[in-house]
């Protein structure tokens, strides 16, 4: 099993003055720890479940960028971008710039979108839920498309590129993995199934839970002919280790967990995780141990 952090919430000690400072030791520290991943959210406005809209939120891509600038060896994601927010082409192009300069780490992580509120408060248009996935469908497409270097006009129903062009090309070959987040059966899952190299499934849910959307995953791989090993499965949830309510020991028991519900990159969020501690004990502590799961 893998390993890997994400960086929900960037409400820290010390103002806007001390948040690079405090996000660069966050990622040095996670690629010294031997974390497999670094993700960020994608979104503008802190989200209910985690603090107020109003707290700090840095904007995905320029994070991830810092990050990369910082570390030399762990994989950079957003988790996950809403299709909404970015033109697909524009999009591409961005995910293609931190794989270059990143020397081919980035994943791609997109969904549909669902925060409604921070679209409407910013401007984005927020269309129903069925055209999302439309769009969603169609970004993959382009996506698809812009990464195998085929330059032919793509024109589908929400979306025209006259010359996708994309030079230079992504560093990660075939290309940066793409990831689809959430976990509706009948559309999302399909997704992934036809155009992803990974899901992203919730930890929180349960390894019950986890396992019935697995077996929902591979029914839609065998529709489309594609074999079910080939799609990395994922899921995100939260730990307290480090001064906190779970012992290391608890911690490496919770991955067990997931990893017989079928998880096989665990992406987490550490309590009070710009104290740098928690990093530290899950790489000398847990990391070690889940490796071999």
């Amino acid at each position: 099993m893998k390993i890997g952090l994400q960086i929900p919430s960037f409400t820290w000690p010390g103002g806007p003055e001390q948040l690079g400072s405090h996000l660069a030791r966050i990622g040095q520290a996670a690629d010294e720890a031997g974390f497999a991943s670094l993700w960020v959210m994608d979104h503008f406005f802190q989200i209910a479940m985690i603090g107020k809209p109003d707290e700090p939120m840095l904007e995905g891509y320029s994070a991830l960028s810092f990050l990369a600038a910082v570390t030399r060896r762990v994989r950079l994601g957003t988790l996950v971008t809403g299709v909404i927010y970015r033109h697909p082409g524009i999009l591409v192009k961005t995910v293609t710039a931190l794989d270059v300069l990143s020397g081919g780490r980035a994943y791609f992580g997109i969904g549909a979108a669902w925060f409604e509120r921070e679209a409407v408060g910013l401007g984005v248009p927020f269309p129903p839920m069925k055209e999302r996935f439309e769009r969603l469908e169609e970004a993959l497409q382009i996506a698809h498309q812009m990464w195998s270097g085929k330059v032919a006009a793509y024109n589908g129903k929400h979306y025209r590129l006259a010359e996708p062009l994309n030079s230079p090309q992504a560093v990660s070959k075939p290309r940066p993995p793409i990831m689809v987040g959430g976990v509706g059966e009948k559309k999302t899952l399909y997704l992934v199934a036809r155009y992803a190299d990974a899901c992203n499934l919730f930890a929180f849910a349960g390894p019950e839970a986890i396992r019935a959307k697995l077996a929902v995953l591979r029914r839609h791989c065998e529709q489309v002919g594609r074999p079910y090993e080939e799609i990395e499965r994922t899921a995100v949830g939260t730990l307290d280790v480090g001064q906190g309510a779970m012992s290391a020991r608890e911690a490496i028991e919770y991955c067990r967990r997931m990893s017989d519900a079928g998880v096989q990159h665990l992406i987490v969020s550490l309590s009070r995780v710009h104290e740098i501690k928690p990093i530290e004990v899950m790489g000398k502590e847990v990391i070690p141990r889940v490796v071999e799961f």
